[in-house]
């Protein structure tokens, strides 16, 4: 009686089991699968589901444009009016300074000045920079109409100048030689000067002139 009962359920069980090989049987790390295929009568019918259509939805969506579909406006720049220049005084219109010149005697030299230069003379004793003198001993002025001849000096005309610096000229090398006697010196000087800048040349216009023929 038990072994009828083992070979009808091994006959059901053939019946409703179904073996199936995967083509790649040759791989050893895959077995065959084994499916059961319920029988219809022990699969319950499923219950009918209806499935009713959502309403649509009241709210909507508009597209935003994008930045490529704004209009674009392009405003083109006014030209900008040129700035007045300003006027620049001409050569022309500044009162023109009379050209005069002076030799003054300074020590026991004597120099031909200009005023707005500079020269060097010898050195001033007392004297330093930024200190303003006056030069008395006014030998001639010139002009390009008149010159007034001193005798010895022209009266009441005065150079006044302004120190600018007390240094020293170039060096001077004073070598001295004895021939037969092993004597040799080479000595080095530098002699101080003064630099002082000419501001202007007043007092002459009262002394009697000698007028140049053109």
């Amino acid at each position: 009686m038990a072994s009828s009962s083992t070979l009808s359920l091994c006959s059901s069980l053939a019946s409703r089991c179904r073996l199936s090989h995967n083509p790649k049987a040759h791989h050893p790390h895959l077995s065959p699968s084994i499916s059961f295929s319920p029988s219809k009568a022990s699969v319950a019918p499923l219950p009918s589901l209806k499935l009713a259509p959502s309403k649509p939805s009241s709210c909507s969506f508009t597209a935003k444009s994008s930045e490529s579909d704004a209009p674009v406006i392009e405003f083109a720049p006014e030209p900008a009016e040129p700035e007045p220049a300003p006027e620049v005084p001409s050569p022309s219109d500044a009162p023109k300074r009379e050209e005069v010149f002076a030799v003054v005697m300074i020590g026991s030299r004597q120099y031909i000045v200009f005023p707005g230069r500079y020269i060097y003379t010898q050195r001033l004793k007392g004297a330093n920079a930024n200190d303003k003198i006056i030069l008395n001993k006014v030998l001639l002025v010139g002009t390009k109409t008149s010159t007034y001849i001193g005798k010895p000096v022209v009266p009441n005309a005065a150079v006044h100048a302004v120190v600018e610096e007390q240094g020293l000229d170039p060096k001077v090398i004073v070598f001295k030689y004895k021939k037969k006697k092993k004597y040799r010196r080479n000595i080095g000087h530098r002699q101080p000067n003064t630099r002082i800048r000419i501001m202007g040349i007043t007092g002459y216009q009262d002394s009697p002139a000698v007028t140049l023929d053109s």
